[in-house]
């Protein structure tokens, strides 16, 4: 019986997952997917919020509530957050995570909301193969394989969709680095819950962000209406966008360890833009076709990549059988 050399024994036994596995990765696509609804939802919560108090203040409500509700799940566990040791640097992901927020903010008015999808997901896909590629921030490697080719080109169309239309050059760039930032965000958030824990990690996005979120308010959000007359709206869902921010954090501190940073953030990307197509007919009585046909040039060429892998896996087991 004849086996292959140690490192491509590696990398069969890496690439042939047994039934256990593929259930497990088929769930972490899942969560993907689901965050990405989630994030749809709390794009509208935010969005109302915003409108109420502005987007500085805004900011600030939403990682005051998401801060109230995990410190109180901290608590219910008993967890202790703060580890002596740790580097300075992993706490940073809830600071990025509001430089992300503001690119976004300031380029809405200024360009199309699909523009601002695609950018954003193009920055977020961009960052997401170099992360895969090299490994950065010490995440794990998934390379590139030719295969993957024919499924991006597909979502490159998919974004070419949404991209229609709307330049303006600073909005942009800052859209594009808000997608990079994202990524960059979740991956420090992710290597600090393998130190400390899931909640943990969550828990310091919303600190670290409710810190950098209140200097940027008084030094840009004076002008706004929370300033002049602070008063609770009716609507009480519009405070639930940081409630629902921390199971959006939560959830990619799972999946950022167990599947690749550019297919998260394209299934999330699927989740958001037909969730949104959803939101806008039943809320505003509105249909984009433009989001509809670029997601679903996304949804193709994700799920055409996914096909293709399942298809190599299979052979990999086929050729490690037949040398057994």
């Amino acid at each position: 019986m004849s086996y292959p050399a140690s490192s491509e024994r590696v990398i069969l036994l890496f690439v042939i997952p047994h039934e256990k596995r593929r259930k497990e990765t088929c769930m972490y696509y899942l969560l993907s997917l689901l965050t990405g609804i989630l994030v749809a939802i709390m794009i509208t919560v935010n969005g109302g919020l915003t409108t109420l108090y502005g987007v500085y203040s805004a900011t600030v409500i939403i990682h005051i509530v998401g801060l109230l509700l995990i410190g109180g799940v901290i608590l219910l566990r008993r967890e202790k957050p703060f580890r002596k040791g740790l580097p300075w640097y992993l706490y940073i992901g809830g600071v990025i995570g509001v430089a992300s927020t503001v690119f976004t903010n300031y380029a809405f008015g200024k360009i199309s909301v699909s523009a601002i999808l695609a950018l954003s997901l193009f920055g977020s896909s961009v960052m997401g193969l170099l992360v895969d590629q090299f490994g950065l921030f010490k995440m794990r490697v998934h390379r590139f394989r030719p295969h993957q080719l024919p499924g991006l080109m597909l979502v490159l169309g998919g974004i070419v969709c949404l991209m229609i239309g709307s330049f303006s050059l600073l909005p942009v760039l800052a859209v594009f680095a808000s997608g990079i930032l994202l990524v960059v965000s979740r991956s420090f958030n992710s290597r600090l819950a393998d130190q400390t824990s899931m909640y943990s990690s969550t828990f310091f996005n919303y600190v670290c962000g409710l810190c950098t979120a209140i200097p940027v308010f008084l030094l840009l959000g004076r002008g706004e209406p929370v300033v002049a007359k602070f008063a609770f709206s009716p609507d009480w869902w519009i405070y639930l966008g940081g409630a629902i921010g921390v199971v959006t954090v939560f959830l990619t501190n799972v999946v950022v360890v167990k599947i690749p940073a550019l297919y998260i953030s394209l299934l999330m990307f699927v989740g958001q833009v037909f969730t949104g197509v959803l939101l806008d007919a039943l809320l505003d009585g509105a249909f984009s076709l433009q989001n509809l046909i670029g997601g679903v040039f996304v949804a193709l060429g994700m799920t055409l990549n996914l096909l293709l892998e399942r298809r190599d896996s299979r052979r990999a087991a086929a050729l490690y059988r037949e040398q057994e």
